[in-house]
C-alpha cells in the first residue's frame, strides 16, 4: 500500500490569505500546505480520502489518473468543496465514481451539489457519483481490503476516520470513545490531526495528538491538518518523538 499526502493543512491552508505570519512567509516547501487529503493505492485500486477546494491542483501535483472511490470524513468545505473536479475521472473511466460517507454527509452534498446528484434533466458533462452510505461498525470491502470506519467527535460534528488494513487515517478529531480506539489496536501507521500548540475546541492540539499516539502505540505516526500556528516544519519535527513525523504535502510512504 502506498499513501500520498495530497494536502496537510488546516481549513485556510498555508500560507493564509493576507497573513504576515512568519510561517506563511516561509520559503520551505514543507511549510506550504494545501487542504488536507490523502491518496491511497492498493493493488490495482486507487482511493482518495476527502476532496477539498485544492483537489484539482492535488491531482495534477500527484499525477493521479484513476479514482476508484472517494471517501469523505465529514461535510466541511475544506474536505468536500472540490467535488465538481472529479469530472475528468468520470470522462476517463466512463462511469459514476463511488463516494462513501455518513448519511448526513451524503445528504449535505446532495443539497450543495444538487446538479451532481440529480437523476433527471442532468446537465451534460456534470460529475456522476454513486453515493454509498458508511455505517459505523460496518466495514467496507474493496479489492480484498477491509476498510473500517472509525467514529470520532469534531467539537460536536460527527466525523469518520478510516482504517485500511495496517494504515489508519483520522482527521478533525477532538474526542473518541474507547470502543472506537479499540478499532485502531495493532495499526502500524497512524495519521492524526495536530492543529497547533494551544488547545482548540474541535481539534487535537499537538500534545493531544502525542497523547493519543502514545495510547494507540502504532509503529509510526504522521501529523496532519496543521495550522501555521504550529510553527516551522523543521523546528517542530526536531521536538517530536522518534516515531512521530510531521506530514507534508507530496510526502509518499509505503506500508
Amino acid at each position: 500500500m502506498q499513501v500520498y499526502f495530497l494536502g496537510t493543512g488546516t481549513s485556510q491552508g498555508i500560507p493564509v490569505i493576507g497573513s504576515n505570519h512568519s510561517v506563511c512567509k516561509s520559503n520551505d516547501l514543507k511549510d506550504k500546505r494545501l487542504r488536507v487529503s490523502v491518496w491511497i493505492t492498493w493493488n490495482e485500486s486507487s482511493f482518495v480520502i476527502d476532496c477539498g477546494p485544492d483537489f484539482r491542483q492535488q491531482m495534477l501535483n500527484s499525477g493521479c489518473t484513476k479514482l476508484d472511490a472517494l471517501f469523505f470524513t465529514h461535510e466541511h468545505a475544506d474536505h468536500t468543496a472540490g467535488l465538481d473536479d472529479i469530472r475528468p475521472f468520470n470522462f476517463m473511466q466512463a462511469k459514476p465514481i463511488p463516494i462513501y460517507g455518513h448519511k448526513y454527509v451524503l445528504e449535505n452534498l446532495a443539497q450543495r451539489f444538487d446538479y451532481i446528484f440529480r437523476t433527471e434533466n442532468r446537465y451534460p458533462g456534470a460529475p456522476s457519483v454513486q453515493p454509498i452510505e458508511v455505517i459505523n461498525n460496518q466495514s467496507v470491502f474493496m479489492d480484498g481490503l477491509e476498510i473500517i470506519p472509525i467514529d470520532v467527535d469534531h467539537g460536536g460534528t460527527q466525523v469518520f476516520g478510516y482504517r485500511f488494513g495496517d494504515f489508519a487515517y483520522l482527521t478533525d478529531v477532538k474526542r473518541m470513545n474507547g470502543t472506537e480506539i479499540d478499532k485502531l489496536i495493532g495499526v502500524k501507521v497512524l495519521v492524526v490531526n495536530a492543529l497547533r500548540e494551544e488547545p482548540h475546541h474541535s481539534h487535537f492540539s499537538l500534545q493531544d495528538a502525542l497523547d493519543f499516539i502514545h495510547l494507540v502505540q502504532p509503529e509510526k505516526a504522521f501529523l496532519t491538518h496543521i495550522s501555521h500556528l504550529l510553527g516551522f516544519h523543521e523546528e517542530v519535527q526536531k521536538r517530536l518523538p522518534k516515531n512521530v513525523f510531521l506530514a507534508y504535502d507530496n510526502l509518499k510512504i509505503t506500508i
